[in-house]
């Protein structure tokens, strides 16, 4: 079988993210341990969907993806592996496995887990504040991933989770809490990109949208993939969410209406994508590939 284009793109580009995110990390003045701890995380791999949003943005605007793009796609991958670092502790999720391998303070115990976590968050900031871009870019982008992570972003959405177990959410609560959860990385993956390559603020406001959307999409796949699933295709532990009493999609409206949404949510991402391509002459045929993650149909 052929390499789709996107599967190209990811072959010439991802080796080079990785290669700069592990020499990032070897070069900090850092003790053994938690260098270690912090590059396990990273170098488990997985997806590495948020930082490729990076990439495939600037590709569509033809931003040539030089090693400041990379350093900001690396900035990005270090705040998830922290998220996912601390999603996974005892006091948290409990995971003992993630992307496939035993869990961060399961390798290195709680309190080297907690601090690989922030000093992934905090040197996220050190790299790109380290990128040869303009200060009114790298100000601009700084604040906007602090947002996305922060008290009005991931974490809020994230004591949204903690807070609403056992209580049933209505569909726009659900949206709201992973909105904040889970699409506000991706939503600042799309901006960041567009950011980059410098569109237009009509432009990026266009591929926020279609960040909103993919982030709606990235959820409710996720929530469908914790029912049909096992954990040797997902690499983590499933059919946890249930016996956790958490808010999804399928508990919500079922696995034919978290479908339905999932359809819903992948139309209007590419709704977006025409608007880009037909009023911003965006190349998005890599970004509608893209949409090709969350698999068509029943598993």
């Amino acid at each position: 079988m052929n390499n789709s284009e996107l599967d190209n793109f990811q072959a010439e580009f991802l080796p080079l993210l990785n290669e700069r995110m592990d020499v990032y990390l070897q070069q900090l003045n850092t003790r053994k341990t938690l260098h270690d701890s912090m590059s396990y995380s990273v170098d488990a791999g997985g997806k590495r969907i948020r930082p490729m949003i990076i990439m495939l943005v600037c590709d569509s605007f033809k931003k040539k993806i030089d090693q400041d793009v990379l350093d900001v796609c690396a900035s990005l991958e270090f705040v998830h592996t922290y998220s996912l670092i601390h999603d996974d502790l005892p006091a948290m999720d409990n995971d003992e496995l993630r992307r496939g391998k035993a869990t961060n303070h399961v390798v290195f115990g709680e309190s080297m887990a907690i601090l690989a976590g922030d000093g992934l968050l905090t040197t996220a900031f050190e790299c790109l504040g380290q990128t040869s871009i303009s200060a009114k870019t790298k100000c601009t982008l700084m604040s906007r991933l602090a947002f996305a992570a922060g008290p009005q972003g991931m974490v809020n959405g994230q004591v949204g989770d903690i807070e609403n177990e056992g209580v049933k959410l209505t569909l726009p609560q659900l949206r709201n809490v992973h909105a904040q959860k889970t699409g506000a990385l991706l939503r600042y993956a799309f901006e960041s990109g567009g950011i980059l390559a410098g569109v237009s603020d009509r432009a990026l406001g266009e591929l926020k949208e279609l960040g909103n959307c993919f982030g709606l999409a990235f959820q409710i796949y996720d929530d469908i993939m914790d029912v049909v699933s096992t954990p040797e295709e997902m690499g983590k532990a499933t059919h946890k969410d249930q016996s956790e009493h958490k808010n999804t999609y399928p508990g919500l409206l079922g696995l034919d209406g978290a479908y339905e949404e999932l359809e819903k949510a992948k139309a209007n991402a590419k709704a977006h994508l025409e608007v880009l391509a037909e009023e911003f002459g965006a190349k998005t045929m890599l970004l509608e590939e893209l949409l090709n993650y969350f698999k068509a149909g029943k598993n």
